[in-house]
């Protein structure tokens, strides 16, 4: 006759007890702990591995397999699943180091037509010379793994981020006299607020640039408009007919928003001296004109320099960005406008006519000017 088996005694604290029946009664613990804890629960009461398989349907030997391993390892440490050792990894460090410091290196630097890795391509290439370099393990590599392995360290060598080296030595020192300016119109618009009248025609600041390559492009085929119920959008044909680019010279006065600008078919120096000489004739003989503008060769160049030498002196004043930093130019801002709002989609059928539309922008621009404020690192500026 078999003995009569004998009844585990299982102990839990008051707290246990708690925390053991929240989660019996819980809808987001996972199931099994769930179970389990309700096992916990159950045997307590009925100290019988058959009644409480019973009562909960599962098998005697799984609640007995839940109260050996609480009674072994606590009652919450009961409600998991012990770890397991694994299969040992057959990869080694020293191939996943190598694999990592490939991909950190250039594909066509291998010999590959490609200019970065794809992971597919890492993987061949790991699979047909990891081997040969000491790491058999990378015989049968898969594609999945390659993305695992770059993914612990962090490495994403088809992808490219872009960033702007700063090649001028003197950056911070010609950026300081940029945010000097700004700080003087910050200076001028809150002196004429505070005295509750107009900002005075003694100096005008004007940040200006060019935005050369803006496309005259036609079409080959009449757009269709939207129709209510069946197109929501202009329908327009793929194919189109290139005119050549324009530039538009443009430059904004920083107290006034006022725009002037220029749309001409090159930017060379005499088209930049008839902006100048556009300016002259925009403002009044006393007043000092100050320009916020890049170093493009047609700023700094013999024409210039001499067209500028004949003008009274104090008359112009220029304030060169630093090379690559063109980002610290009010214009920018506005040439962003211009593109999302007007240049976008735009199709013409000639060049004069996208230079007429340019030059209708400008008009309606300055219908309702806008005064372009610049506050990034203003408090830098001395």
């Amino acid at each position: 006759m078999a003995g009569r088996r004998k009844v585990i005694e299982l102990a839990m604290s008051e707290e246990d007890l708690a925390a053991l029946r929240a989660i019996a009664r819980s809808r987001t613990e996972p199931a099994s702990r769930v179970e389990r804890g309700r096992m916990l629960l159950a045997y307590r009461e009925d100290p019988s591995f058959f009644a409480v398989g019973r009562a909960l349907g599962v098998h005697h030997q799984t609640v007995q397999r839940c109260i050996e391993r609480a009674l072994v390892y606590g009652a919450m440490a009961a409600l998991d699943d012990c770890p397991r050792p694994g299969k040992e990894p057959t990869i080694t460090a020293e191939a996943k180091a190598w694999l990592v410091s490939l991909a950190c290196r250039k594909a066509k630097d291998l010999g590959y037509p490609h200019e970065l890795w794809t992971t597919r391509l890492l993987a061949r290439h790991s699979r047909e010379h990891g081997p040969a370099e000491g790491h058999a393990c990378l015989a049968k590599l898969a594609q999945g793994t390659v993305c695992k392995i770059l993914n612990e360290q962090e490495v994403k060598p088809h992808k490219v981020r872009y960033y702007l080296e700063r090649r001028d030595p003197e950056f911070k020192q010609k950026m300081a006299e940029v945010l000097c300016v700004y700080r003087e119109v910050k200076l001028i618009k809150e002196t004429a607020a505070a005295a509750k009248q107009q900002p005075s025609d003694a100096l005008a600041i004007v940040s200006y640039d060019e935005k050369p390559g803006i496309q005259a492009i036609a079409t080959t085929a009449p757009d269709l408009p939207p129709e209510p119920g069946r197109h929501a959008t202009f329908a327009r044909d793929h194919e189109y007919k290139r005119h050549g680019t324009v530039s538009l010279l443009a430059g904004i006065d920083l107290i006034t928003g006022q725009v002037h600008a220029l749309v001409k078919d090159r930017h060379r120096s005499r088209e930049f001296i008839e902006f100048l000489k556009l300016l002259d004739a925009a403002y009044p003989s006393h007043t000092a004109i100050k320009l916020i503008l890049d170093n493009h060769s047609a700023h700094i160049s013999k024409e210039t320099k001499a067209w500028l030498a004949e003008q009274p002196a104090g008359r112009f004043e220029f304030t060169f960005t630093p090379k690559h930093g063109s980002w610290l130019n009010l214009i920018e801002g506005f040439f962003s406008k211009l593109a999302r709002s007007v240049l976008r989609h735009i199709r013409v059928a000639s060049k004069q006519e996208l230079k007429n539309r340019i030059m209708a922008a400008m008009d309606e621009f300055n219908r309702h000017p806008v005064v372009h404020t610049w506050s990034y690192k203003l408090d830098q500026a001395a």
